[in-house]
């Protein structure tokens, strides 16, 4: 068995979803393991990773609207340090996910023919976001 690992940084615009796959691919295929696990990791409380449609940007849309009206701006929050999407970014983080696990096979992550591996931000203002890769197998 081996293992790699490293990093990926992704800078964002701001909020909403920002396709990643292509950067993973391209990870995951210089670091030529055939079979494995490959996991993501966001460092980061305001930041999230989904696996979502890749295809329809309106099906990116109505997630995005639908985990702003469950998680929305306001002013009711106790902490609110960094301005008004402070909080509702580390809710938003709460029901997402900071972490994927994907399995590898032919060299490849096992994704569905409509997926797409998405860094979520859930801050207005634009960021640089760190991605922690592992990619286990042989």
């Amino acid at each position: 068995m081996r293992q790699q690992s490293s990093n990926i940084i992704v800078g964002t615009p701001g909020q909403g979803l920002h396709e990643i796959t292509d950067r993973v691919l391209a990870w995951v295929a210089q670091a030529a393991i055939e079979e494995g696990l490959l996991t993501l990791f966001v460092r980061h409380t305001s930041a999230s990773l989904l696996i979502q449609e890749n295809a329809a940007p309106a099906a990116r849309r109505d997630l995005e609207r639908w985990v702003a009206q469950i998680a929305p701006e306001s002013r009711g929050y106790e902490h609110d340090d960094e301005g008004p999407d402070d909080m509702p970014a580390h809710l938003r983080a709460a029901i997402t996910a900071t972490s994927l696990s994907i399995p590898v096979a032919g060299g490849r992550p096992v994704l569905g023919t409509w997926q797409g591996i998405y860094l979520f931000e859930h801050r207005r203002a634009q960021h640089r976001r760190e991605i922690a890769v592992h990619l286990f197998g042989e």
